[in-house]
């Protein structure tokens, strides 16, 4: 089965079952699924139910699409992602974006927890992601282009959406939320970084590091959406933390920092569907 045919399945059989058509993609990283349960919901989808979709298999994600609206916004939201480091593809792990696309969404709000390497990070604070690196992972755009969807060479020189940038800006001021800027570089996982690798990272212009976001950043922008993107620094990389990292340091950070990352989004979103 091709791309093109996997994603034409899937949006065909979502839009059967579900009417609804979002403005913002919201996509929850790990300990911070808990923001789709305040919604209010209209619709849910699992992805097990539909065919030939990839499955969220790490603990603390759901698994599942939440419909309805946020602040009066319509917004769609991914309670739970799929990676590559679960033994998908690059393509099927951006494919829940593009079906998102098809239902509607123009605005992608990506969140994730991730490791800090700026100096002076800590645990529980916010990072706006200002540019990306992508380089250590495959593109999900390799192979036939999809042209219904996007041009053949992209271009990937504002990735994250200036206007975008300056509301989160503005509402963290507003909600004396602390909020570090920064480049966000993704790599393949599921091993964690070496302290070795963070030096380099740092050395190449990276403040966080994590095992997904940029890739779903290239397919959003390739397809046209307008993208944002805020990191929860859920724990020190490698070689700066003092002691091992673990997935359970990683959610029970996200978990603490969660009431001030809701309300970060849930004003973001407000501000959007002001617009």
């Amino acid at each position: 089965m091709t791309v093109k045919e996997q994603l034409q399945g899937c949006v065909e059989f979502v839009k059967a079952r579900v009417s609804f058509c979002p403005k913002v993609a919201l996509v929850l990283g790990s300990g911070l699924g808990g923001f789709a349960d305040t919604l209010d919901v209209v619709q849910t989808l699992d992805y097990k139910d539909i065919p030939n979709f990839p499955v969220s298999t790490v603990a603390g994600h759901n698994g599942r699409f939440v419909f309805g609206h946020c602040a009066g916004v319509p917004v769609a939201a991914m309670q739970g992602r799929v990676h590559m480091y679960e033994g998908y593809t690059p393509q099927e792990a951006v494919l829940p974006l593009r079906l998102l696309r098809a239902l509607g969404a123009e605005i992608l709000f990506l969140t994730n927890a991730a490791g800090g390497i700026q100096p002076g990070m800590k645990a529980g604070e916010f990072m706006l992601i200002t540019d990306q690196i992508s380089s250590f992972v495959p593109s999900p755009l390799r192979g036939e282009n999809l042209d219904e969807l996007g041009v053949r060479f992209p271009d990937m020189s504002a990735v994250y959406s200036p206007r975008l940038q300056k509301i989160i800006r503005r509402i963290a001021v507003n909600e004396d939320i602390p909020l570090k800027e920064g480049v966000y570089v993704q790599t393949a996982g599921p091993a964690y970084e070496s302290p070795a690798e963070i030096r380099m990272f740092r050395s190449l212009g990276a403040d966080a590091v994590g095992m997904s976001t940029a890739i779903e950043a290239i397919a959003a922008r390739h397809c046209g959406m307008e993208i944002c993107g805020v990191s929860c620094i859920s724990n020190l990389a490698a070689g700066i933390s003092p002691h091992p990292l673990s997935h359970e340091e990683v959610k029970e950070a996200a978990d603490k920092a969660a009431p001030q990352f809701e309300t970060l989004v849930r004003r973001t979103i407000e501000e959007i569907g002001k617009v």
